[in-house]
């Protein structure tokens, strides 16, 4: 399902058709085959991802006890106990990366709880920061001992370069002979 179109409509509907549109997703989701579908492919203690919605990012967990409309999950990053939805499992392994198609920056949907990314500061200084809150128009990071809000326009994603060089096999250097004119 390509979610970037699907986002530029909602972006053009009225707040009345949302409420209507939401109205009727939660009316399918609530119906028992949704549910029970679901339920049928779970058990207790087996080991799940779901997606969090509040930071746009999958989360892995165990499930601790299945109940009528909702599971009690382990989150196990932080070992917290929630209550999750049963339309929120990833049981297929669904890619859950929105991409947005803008001429620059990231888009609201692009940033994650977690994410490591740059921007420019107002002295042209490159920095780099973890993305700690994320909010309407701006992304609140963490860089060093201070936090900064950033429109997401001004994002950049950042490379680690010495985890992209574990896999590079190093070589003796032999230096070059020389052209004697």
């Amino acid at each position: 399902m390509n979610f970037s179109d699907i986002i530029k409509t909602l972006n053009q509907a009225s707040a009345f058709d949302l409420y209507r549109m939401r109205a009727a997703i939660d009316r399918v989701l609530d119906e028992p085959r949704w549910l029970q579908a679901v339920q049928a492919r779970l058990q207790v203690g087996q080991m799940v991802q779901y997606f969090d919605f509040q930071a746009n990012a999958l989360k892995r967990g165990q499930v601790l006890e299945l109940r009528r409309k909702q599971a009690v999950i382990l989150e196990l990053d932080i070992g917290k106990q929630w209550i999750i939805s049963y339309a929120a499992f990833n049981l297929d392994g669904a890619d859950v990366q929105i991409r947005e198609h803008k001429p620059q920056g990231l888009g609201r949907n692009e940033v994650a709880i977690g994410d490591v990314v740059g921007f420019l500061d107002r002295d042209q200084q490159q920095r780099t920061g973890q993305v700690i809150r994320l909010n309407d128009k701006t992304v609140t990071l963490q860089c060093g001992p201070g936090q900064w809000r950033v429109g997401y326009s001004y994002l950049h994603r950042v490379v680690d370069a010495e985890g992209a060089m574990q896999g590079v096999i190093e070589m003796d250097e032999k230096p070059l002979p020389t052209l004697q004119r």
